[in-house]
């Protein structure tokens, strides 16, 4: 793991009061430090979860906690499909949220998970355009060993352009299609399109992970999506 220290960063989207006059602004949210994984958890590290934890393999788990996709790429309970390093895929959040807890960590939240990424500013075009490129073209059949691409400046890799990641709220934002006052009894959740509640209508790379998000469950296992673990700093 590696200490990702307090800072602050400005959220890409903002609950948009009912009257705007003049241009949206957002404060800047403050992250306290925290240890995250240095890489995402791969095939070999949820192997050993799995041998610790039977009831998290395919063939036991409940549908409750993963869909008929969970870890569909495996030949049976313990076998390993391409390889050790390779990051783990079609892991429900649930069975993300075991494998974290059972190491004393925890899925990041989405505020962690953008803060390290967003890796305080260094390099944020040419970040931008290395996601939009990987978006852009069709799923890879096989991914690629994790730690080939560099790490950001806080000491993380594989942020972007491997695969996607589990949050630990990742459903607390909504995207749709229209902004309605009053669309949710919940105020802490949005709504949001094109640039509805967002400052930055360019950034079409953060638009496409909060989409993502909001189109998830939990029991979801999908063949690019993953995960890695944090832990508060003492």
């Amino acid at each position: 793991m590696v200490l990702v220290p307090t800072g602050r960063y400005v959220p890409f989207f903002i609950e948009k009061p009912a009257k705007v006059a003049g241009p949206l602004k957002r404060d800047p949210v403050e992250v306290k430090s925290f240890w995250m994984d240095r890489y995402p958890v791969t095939n070999g590290e949820f192997l050993r979860f799995l041998e610790k934890k039977p009831k998290w393999r395919k063939s036991k788990v409940k549908r409750l906690f993963a869909d008929a996709h969970y870890l569909e790429g495996w030949g049976s309970d313990l076998s390993v499909p391409q390889g050790s390093r390779v990051p783990v895929t079609q892991v429900s959040w649930f069975a993300a949220a075991a494998y974290c807890h059972d190491r004393g960590k925890e899925l990041p939240t989405t505020d962690q998970w953008e803060y390290a990424a967003g890796d305080d500013g260094r390099g944020s075009a040419g970040v931008k355009a290395r996601v939009l490129e990987w978006y852009s073209k069709p799923n890879s059949k096989s991914l690629s060993v994790v730690g080939r691409q560099a790490k950001n400046g806080f000491g993380v890799y594989d942020l972007h352009g491997l695969i996607w990641e589990w949050t630990l709220d990742f459903n607390s934002a909504l995207v749709g299609d229209e902004s309605r006052d009053g669309g949710t009894p919940d105020q802490n959740l949005f709504c949001g399109s094109g640039s509805q509640g967002a400052l930055d209508s360019t950034d079409y790379a953060s638009f496409m992970r909060f989409s993502f998000r909001s189109s998830l469950k939990a029991n979801f296992a999908v063949s690019n999506l993953g995960f890695r673990c944090v832990k508060g700093a003492l």
